[in-house]
């Protein structure tokens, strides 16, 4: 149990930097409060003491605004930041070096006892602030939930889930559409995918205008050398206009207007 809890400590002192000491921690973190309090809920809970088990678990939630149901599974090395307004359910299972931030909920969907009603997290899993982790699924290793998404369903690992309802961002193709977005101003991170049509549109917008920039690129080179490079000065017939883009360029002040930004 105290390695336990020295890895807790150990964990913030390297992932938050405003964490000066191990005695700032012991002393001012309400996340390794709960994680103590927890450490010592779980075995009582396992043994039957259920009674005893869910009292400490309620005043670890009374002192520091963080709910651990006493038959939740931590690992080591976990990082609550902050903390206010976490919830952990009772069949969640949190690995290794994971770190959740405030407002998280690691919830059910299912009424049913004694089925697994609540997510398991992998190894290194970050679950951004104010997010909703819903249903008996897993979370892969390494695995990232954006702030504000509501998940319900299995993460890859080394995915991101963002949104509402979550989606999975892990292609070439939604990665190359985040970086055309942020390249016109517009971040379509915590945008939903399903039943939001402005967002479709947004990111219809968004893939087209990338196609069609590239499009265009190839179109004015391979005419730069039908044409022979003439003098741009003459009047020649198949002479190209001196104005045109012949590169990818982002028009992004244009795109920001469309956008509404």
């Amino acid at each position: 149990m105290l390695d336990r809890i020295r890895s807790y400590t150990q964990a913030i002192l390297e992932r938050d930097p405003a964490a000066r000491s191990v005695w700032d921690v012991v002393f001012s973190y309400p996340g390794f409060h709960a994680l103590v309090l927890h450490r010592l809920a779980h075995p009582l809970w396992r043994a039957g003491w259920h009674w005893l088990a869910r009292w400490i678990s309620h005043w670890g939630r009374f002192l520091t605004g963080i709910e651990i149901h006493p038959g939740a599974t931590i690992g080591q090395r976990v990082f609550i930041d902050h903390g206010m307004g976490v919830v952990i359910g009772e069949t969640a299972e949190i690995g290794d070096d994971c770190t959740i931030y405030q407002g998280v909920t690691l919830g059910g969907t299912s009424l049913t006892k004694g089925s697994k009603r609540h997510p398991t997290l992998g190894q290194g899993v970050i679950v951004g602030a104010n997010s909703q982790v819903l249903g008996g699924f897993t979370v892969g290793d390494g695995a990232k939930i954006g702030s504000n998404a509501v998940v319900t369903k299995p993460v890859p690992a080394g995915a991101t889930a963002v949104g509402n309802p979550a989606r999975i961002i892990q292609t070439d193709a939604d990665a190359a559409r985040e970086e055309t977005a942020a390249k016109m101003g517009f971040s379509a991170y915590g945008v939903t995918q399903n039943d939001d049509p402005v967002s479709q549109a947004l990111r219809g917008l968004i893939d087209s205008a990338a196609t069609q920039e590239h499009q265009i690129a190839l179109l004015w080179q391979a005419l730069e050398k039908l044409a022979g490079r003439i003098d741009p000065g003459s009047d020649h017939p198949d002479c190209l206009p001196t104005d045109a883009a012949r590169q990818e360029n982002f028009a992004a002040e244009r795109l920001n207007e469309l956008v509404g930004k």
